[in-house]
């Protein structure tokens, strides 16, 4: 099976650097580095009264890490993707190595929503979400702000600004701002435990 070893994975992350394919049938990945980067500040995230609603009445059931590899090939599950079969292999070693999480989202002991990302010291590097029923990637994405609070992480990081992360809280910031950020956090060791 070929993977990008996991030390090599976690020393991107610790530079500010991630990769992605340039589509599914890619065999290998391109590095990047973004100049203005996405990051949700973890004591300003926002969820809607709507999506707090579903929560309250416990319509969905969430887990950590019970089907890491096929939250990572359902959010690969779509017209265009940057997840190919490199980073599905490589991201769940990750995962073996308690550096890769997904939270689950399930109805009815189906896996309807979810999300994968990073943890490295106390930062948290979102990586890619999905939905099958609707606002079930909302859910995931409270979920791992309630384990990034309750952990103390001091950085989420989501690559991109998009206008759908807004709602949660995302902002960019430049490159300068990310890498003191990125620098605290790597300074300090946090566990993303669920509890």
């Amino acid at each position: 099976m070929n993977i990008i070893p996991p030390e090599n994975l976690l020393s991107a992350y610790a530079q500010g650097i991630f990769p992605m394919a340039e589509s599914q049938d890619s065999d290998g990945v391109d590095w990047y580095s973004a100049s203005k980067r996405g990051v949700i500040p973890i004591e300003k995230f926002h969820i809607s009264k709507n999506v707090l609603r579903i929560i309250r009445q416990e319509k969905f059931e969430v887990k950590v890490d019970t089907r890491f590899r096929e939250v990572v090939k359902a959010c690969a599950n779509r017209e265009t993707t940057w997840i190919n079969d490199l980073i599905v292999n490589s991201y769940d070693v990750l995962n073996q190595a308690g550096h890769a999480h997904s939270v689950e989202v399930y109805l009815d002991g189906e896996l309807v929503g979810g999300l994968y990302g990073v943890s490295l010291q106390a930062a948290f590097f979102g990586e890619s979400m999905f939905k099958i029923e609707s606002e079930a990637d909302k859910v995931a994405l409270y979920y791992c702000h309630q384990i990034l609070e309750k952990n103390g992480f001091k950085l989420w990081d989501t690559q991109f600004y998009t206008d759908h992360l807004a709602q949660f809280g995302c902002i960019e910031i430049d490159a300068e701002e990310y890498e003191e950020r990125l620098h605290q956090a790597m300074e300090e060791e946090r566990e993303y435990r669920f509890q």
